[in-house]
């Protein structure tokens, strides 16, 4: 076999290995850092407190489990069904940061695995549905979508910003997609409308906690305005998409 011809069938094979590990690192990474953080919060955490973090943190993959759930839940304590383990668990209060943090984490290594890998995504089944499913109605100009179009990052960033379901870091990648937007600004605008949406979510239950504990009455009016408002946008939702 001529030189030229063995160094030209290595380097194909250099490249090949380089190329594989690239892919495998991009699958690996993102829930490799998601896992390894959550564990590092959960053994900071007493023993009372950490298997039920965890729990809460599983949940929060789950629909109809959103940040506008887990968080307030998570702050104020209370029971919560878990569908992976068909378990309900009492979940004693945790703090507003630690809580507002991890959700924020899990968003953002969802949108990193998703803008890394996302042809592999769309294979994985019933995730592969959902996806194809968000595509049709983006590329249709649904109106659930539509306002996110001409405001490009910052659309996104809002989007994943507002707490109700399914405004989460997997749709608001898949956004960015259909956007043309490049992955690490699809990742960073998610990640920015994740820590903002859950920060300020953390903080608005804890004032909600605190004002209960100090004025029941008063307390239980803005949970009930709260409720109201939620419901009204849901089928203010249901009638913009029929």
């Amino acid at each position: 076999m001529p030189k030229t011809t063995h160094v030209w069938l290595l380097e194909g094979f250099s490249m090949d290995i380089r190329k594989f590990l690239v892919t495998l690192a991009k699958i690996i990474i993102p829930p490799a850092i998601g896992i390894f953080t959550l564990l590092t919060i959960g053994f900071s955490l007493d023993p009372d407190t950490r298997m039920k973090y965890w729990y809460l943190c599983m949940a929060y993959f789950f629909p109809p489990l959103g940040k506008e759930s887990v968080i307030p839940i998570g702050i104020a304590g209370g029971d919560i069904f878990i569908p992976i383990i068909n378990t309900q668990v009492h979940i004693p209060p945790i703090n507003p940061n630690v809580m507002a943090f991890s959700v924020a984490l899990i968003d953002s290594v969802v949108s990193l695995f998703v803008v890394w890998n996302y042809d592999i995504v769309k294979k994985i089944p019933i995730l592969g549905r959902f996806v194809k499913k968000v595509e049709e109605l983006g590329r249709k100009g649904s109106k659930e979508y539509a306002w996110v179009r001409p405001l490009r990052f910052t659309g996104i960033v809002l989007f994943v910003m507002v707490p109700f379901q399914g405004s989460g870091g997997l749709v608001g990648s898949i956004l960015g997609r259909l956007l043309g937007m490049k992955p690490w600004r699809t990742w960073l605008a998610v990640t920015t409308g994740a820590v903002v949406g859950c920060l300020s979510m953390a903080y608005f239950a804890d004032m909600v906690k605190n004002l209960l504990i100090k004025n029941l009455i008063l307390g239980l009016v803005l949970v009930i305005i709260i409720a109201l408002v939620i419901i009204f946008y849901k089928v203010a939702k249901n009638i913009n998409n029929k």
